[in-house]
């Protein structure tokens, strides 16, 4: 496709991972000089995320430059499938959306660029004429909001589905004796007892990977004692297949190079019985992964090993620890603040996958509706009544 300008930006589509592979020193240092700026954003993850788990998508890096000088990145691939099984439909969907929590994603723009890189990138993506799905967007103030409304300044229609949410907590400031005295009497408590009480009984050491050597040692202990965290809950879905491994073993490779990995083990009397999976990037410490091993469940060995993870954060100069998606209960007794993710879906004018989104919200909307008053059988006609609609729609 033909490069386009707008101003002085000019537009181009990487689709060679090789070429990706080549930006790898100017991708992070526009990060840096961005508002986007996050872990799940360095090209060391997405690369990583390229390499093992892309599957069948296509690369469709857009890169924006203004006289050589790389000003933004829409990190990007292009994903074809089928709607509702019936519709060929192929979308641009944010790297490392896909099987990761990979959350902050967004468009990477330089500091005061963004006025000029936006419109030039959805200029782009307007001739393109394929649907964006911008998942694990921040729902306030993110760039990939900017290039949606963009897009809907063309004629182009947006949805906006609220997803998760973050729970973190604000480091700034604190001492790991402050940071304890901001929270409830319960949890703190029980946290200092519980220690105390495992210090009694066993030898306790709490060790972050710092080499090599160590750092495949532990990863083979923390996707051990994930698994068994969760063998009778299910399974895991993070750290159960080859590719997720080997995506996780590449990323913690190239990370501890660069200084960002921080991967611990809790040793009792020499035994390996939690781990704690994550990085510190920036100003933050990002919470990825965790397991223990249940026989040592009644100790509290999970607990405790976040607690004494937040305090090794505090003790490096950690402004914040990021517990990123989900809102399960133990991470709030530690966080008090949350962050809003999002996922965008933009469509041109016309397009069938909207004409199908919206028959998802309508059909969703009659079932609860629908569930109060009508009996099952007539439930069942008109949601295949919509969905024959929708087929015969597509079918145009």
């Amino acid at each position: 496709m033909t490069p386009v300008a707008a101003k002085t930006i000019v537009v181009q589509r990487i689709e060679d991972p090789a070429a990706f592979q080549a930006l790898r020193e100017e991708w992070d240092e526009l990060l840096a000089a961005s508002l986007a700026d996050s872990f799940f954003l360095t090209w060391e993850w997405l690369y990583a995320w390229w390499t093992h788990l892309a599957g069948d998508r296509r690369l469709f890096l857009l890169v924006a430059r203004q006289g050589g000088r790389l000003v933004a990145i829409a990190p990007l691939s292009l994903r074809a499938r089928r709607v509702a099984g019936v519709l060929p439909l192929r979308s641009v969907e944010f790297l490392g959306a896909d099987r990761l929590s990979s959350d902050y994603l967004d468009v990477i723009v330089r500091r005061g660029w963004e006025a000029d890189a936006i419109p030039a990138l959805a200029q782009y993506l307007a001739d393109a004429r394929l649907a964006l799905e911008l998942a694990s967007v921040r729902r306030a103030g993110c760039a990939a909001a900017a290039l949606s409304r963009a897009l809907t300044q063309r004629r182009w229609r947006m949805l906006e589905t609220p997803t998760a949410v973050c729970p973190f907590i604000d480091l700034s400031g604190h001492t790991w004796e402050s940071y304890l005295g901001t929270l409830e009497s319960k949890p703190r408590n029980d946290f200092l007892r519980l220690l105390k009480n495992l210090t009694k009984k066993f030898s306790v050491r709490l060790e972050p990977a710092s080499s090599e050597p160590q750092r495949r040692e532990f990863m083979v202990h923390l996707v051990r004692l994930h698994n068994l965290r969760w063998q009778n809950l299910g399974g895991s879905d993070a750290l159960h297949t080859a590719d997720l491994v080997a995506f996780h073993d590449e990323v913690s490779r190239v990370t501890l190079e660069r200084g960002w990995l921080r991967l611990f083990v809790l040793w009792l009397d020499g035994q390996p019985v939690a781990s704690l999976y994550g990085f510190r990037y920036g100003r933050t410490f990002y919470f990825v992964q965790t397991g223990f091993d249940p026989a040592y469940g009644r100790h509290a060995v999970g607990l405790i090993t976040v607690g004494l993870t937040i305090k090794s954060a505090i003790a490096e100069g950690a402004e914040e620890y990021d517990f990123l998606r989900g809102d399960e209960a133990y991470k709030f007794r530690w966080a008090r603040e949350v962050r809003h993710l999002a996922t965008l879906e933009v469509y041109p004018r016309g397009a069938p996958e909207l004409l199908y989104r919206r028959t998802q919200r309508l059909t969703a909307v009659a079932k609860r509706i629908a569930r109060q008053t009508l009996p099952r059988t007539v439930i069942d006609r008109v949601i295949a009544a919509r969905q024959r609609r929708f087929q015969i729609l597509a079918s145009r």
